[in-house]
């Protein structure tokens, strides 16, 4: 067992951080905890996760021991928030690298993929009073020892200890991830997270499927929007589910 509170405290100090062994959902946890005044970079992170959100509405079981399950609470610039998404593909993407996994990417806005199956899920949710921005919590979920054999997501879906061929210390990615995250919330806004989110894009170049829009992506712009040709016109996409070429489902 890697996690346990005092192994993810010792890991962590001094940031801020909870530890849960089973819960519901991080962000759920961190929504709440970011109301009553986290500070800056605080994170939940859990072992188990029984109703984990996913985009779209979508569900995101982490089973116990098998996951990486983590929310961050950030405080960035309201201009900034529609960043947060590239920040969390590009931390996920980095600790891929940095623990030796070469044929990752990012299907856009957020999927990481590794060989095209996703390995991981990014969910940002912002917390308003009114119109004042409290902050955002980042949900991060990182598939590092789930077996998808035999199950409807078996050519979908990858686990990163399946992806290197070796078992991989849970605390140490966890570390490493939230490095990460560290390094790009310190770029929030800066051409330097927008340049290195869109060249990491697999989705750029391809025939793709948004709702109701077919057509080839032609660019990205620096608040994340998709620009689609779909034989007219130059559309615009804020955000949806992408499905390469006729597949229509996404993943």
């Amino acid at each position: 067992m890697e996690f346990t509170a005092e192994r993810i405290q010792q890991a962590l100090t001094p940031r801020a951080a909870r530890y849960y062994e089973r819960v519901g959902s991080t962000n759920e946890v961190a929504l709440e905890w970011l109301k009553m005044g986290a500070p800056d970079g605080a994170v939940v992170i859990a072992d188990e996760q029984t109703s984990g959100r996913g985009r779209l509405g979508r569900s995101w079981q982490t089973p116990p021991g098998a996951a990486l399950a983590v929310s961050v609470i950030l405080h960035p610039r309201v201009e900034f928030v529609s960043q947060i998404t590239m920040l969390g593909a590009l931390a996920i993407h980095d600790t891929l690298l940095r623990f030796g996994v070469k044929d990752s990417g990012i299907k856009w806005p957020n999927d990481v993929q590794v060989n095209g199956r996703k390995i991981c899920g990014v969910l940002p949710e912002a917390v308003w009073d009114g119109d004042r921005l409290l902050g955002v919590v980042l949900g991060l979920g990182l598939n590092v020892r789930v077996d998808f054999s035999g199950t409807e997501l078996e050519t979908t879906a990858i686990s990163l200890e399946a992806a290197l061929g070796r078992p991989v210390n849970r605390l140490e990615l966890l570390a490493g991830l939230l490095d990460n995250v560290d390094h790009w919330y310190g770029l929030l806004g800066r051409p330097a997270l927008f340049e290195a989110w869109k060249s990491r894009l697999t989705t750029l170049g391809q025939m793709v499927v948004v709702g109701e829009v077919r057509g080839l992506a032609e660019r990205v712009d620096e608040t994340g929007a998709l620009w689609v040709w779909d034989g007219g016109e130059l559309r615009c996409i804020l955000a949806g589910d992408v499905a390469l070429g006729t597949d229509e489902h996404g993943h």
